[in-house]
């Protein structure tokens, strides 16, 4: 998923600037734990996910952002291959997954901030620190982002430090101390276990958003060249980033062990030895990470929601804007959705609400994501002789190939997150909410989409072009 952070008319938007803002738009700290807590094989998972998932994604993202240029993105790419009902469906999903995920990091902002400071709080108390969490998200986020450009600045140090620290201590402790798991071949390899198979999405889920970098291609001096190398060496910056953040947390804790909310904190602590000054530090970082990300999101998704709305294929509310056409109404119904959750959560029955709300978040995004794959296939044999300055290599056959094994991915990795896997209590009462809730958001998104196209037929007529 993508942020919309403009160049401000500059040109020559140099591939160095391209590489670096799309790794601090698209690392998301926070899920380094969830990643990690899959076990030694994570690292297996991530090169072979980046292989046979990122390359494509990455070679097919590049294809579509030259050929298909606009504000819509993954939208636009969609409608045109599928029509307006697949367009407002695949808005919903790439939509709805923002304030699930905002609700899902006010816990965990909650969480570690209780921690770090030594708090023990009520429930009306952890409510009241998570909405006003939400709220300033979306306040900060329906502003412009030139005047938040200091924040995503001052993010993008916060997630380097973070995780160059977490690595460098886990070196070290790795190298004086030993480590806390099992680093043996047997245990790098795949391990196809409940726990492994149930994460797998978060890896995915962490390549996502490299589609941003087509949206600079006005300002690249070549961006056939330098769009398809931005994307492919940004993915490995990522799965760089992500595999020392991996490495520090198993250096510091026993996979078994590892939670995926308190696991970067609790690896912290561990690595230094107490909870000191300097780990109360990285959970400020962590704690302003967790807001700036939101603000950094915000942008992107509240456009092509707005965009859609527009569009007429979600309901004109998404398509409300202030005098400086911030797309509000989109920002203040994250808000509101965000609310909800936080004051339902003390009431689902799953023992880690952040894994529960995370996944539901990262399905969402998903299931978006499932359709580009085939309306990339539809769009280039349908519409052969469009300007395409990029072009996924490749015969026919690999063409195929670079399509469906990545759907068939994503798709096994949306069904692991959300299906007990097997009959225990502890599998069903996870991922049980997780189900309801991801049938819950088909099913509204659903009415959301007909009532849109119904509205459009008996008022105004579609539009064709979004200015």
């Amino acid at each position: 998923m993508g942020d919309s952070i403009m160049t401000n008319g500059k040109k020559k938007f140099r591939l160095f600037d391209a590489v670096l803002m799309a790794v601090v738009v698209v690392l998301v700290v926070e899920s380094a734990a969830p990643a990690a807590a899959i076990g030694t094989s994570q690292f297996f998972w991530w090169i072979f996910l980046l292989i046979l998932f990122f390359l494509p994604y990455g070679l097919i993202s590049s294809e579509l952002g030259t050929a298909y240029a606009g504000d819509g993105g993954l939208y636009d790419w969609v409608k045109q291959a599928f029509g307006a009902r697949w367009g407002g469906r695949l808005a919903w999903f790439y939509w709805i997954n923002y304030p699930i995920w905002m609700a899902s990091l006010a816990v965990l902002f909650f969480q570690t901030a209780e921690k770090i400071f030594g708090l023990h709080l009520s429930t009306a108390v952890s409510i009241i620190v998570q909405l006003i969490f939400v709220w300033v998200v979306v306040f900060v986020g329906n502003k412009p982002v030139s005047e938040s450009k200091w924040i995503m600045n001052l993010a993008a140090f916060a997630k380097i430090f973070t995780i160059a620290s977490l690595a460098i201590l886990g070196i070290y402790v790795a190298v004086t101390k030993g480590v806390a798991n099992d680093f043996s071949l047997h245990n790098l390899l795949p391990q196809l276990n409940v726990k492994s198979l149930s994460n797998l999405s978060v890896i995915i889920f962490n390549f996502l958003g490299f589609e941003v970098v087509a949206t600079m291609a006005d300002d690249m001096d070549n961006p056939k060249k330098q769009i398809p190398q931005a994307i492919i060496y940004g993915g490995a910056l990522i799965a760089f980033f992500y595999l020392i953040a991996a490495f520090g947390m198993s250096a510091a804790i026993p996979t078994d062990k590892l939670s995926a909310s308190s696991g970067l904190i609790d690896s912290f602590i561990l690595l230094v030895g107490n909870l000191n000054w300097f780990v109360i530090l990285i959970g400020v970082l962590f704690l302003y990470i967790l807001a700036s990300e939101m603000v950094s999101w915000a942008l992107g998704v509240n456009y092509v929601a707005d965009y859609a709305a527009k569009d007429h294929v979600l309901p004109s509310i998404f398509g409300k804007e202030d005098a400086k056409g911030m797309p509000v109404g989109t920002g203040y119904l994250n808000g509101i959705v965000g609310t909800i959750l936080v004051v339902v959560a003390p009431f689902i029955p799953n023992q880690d609400i952040f894994w529960a709300f995370f996944s539901l978040n990262v399905v969402a995004l998903l299931i978006s994501y499932t359709m580009m794959f085939p309306a990339f296939l539809k769009l280039r044999y349908s519409d052969p002789d469009h300007e395409r300055p990029f072009k996924v290599p490749g015969n026919k056959f690999m063409i195929q190939l670079m399509t469906w094994i990545p759907e068939v991915l994503l798709i096994a990795t949306i069904v692991l997150t959300v299906v007990p896997l097997n009959g225990s209590q502890e599998e069903i009462s996870a991922k049980m909410p997780i189900l309801i809730g991801v049938i819950i958001t088909v099913v509204i998104g659903e009415i959301v989409v007909r009532y849109a196209e119904h509205k459009s037929k008996v008022g105004t007529p579609v539009a064709n072009h979004i200015n």
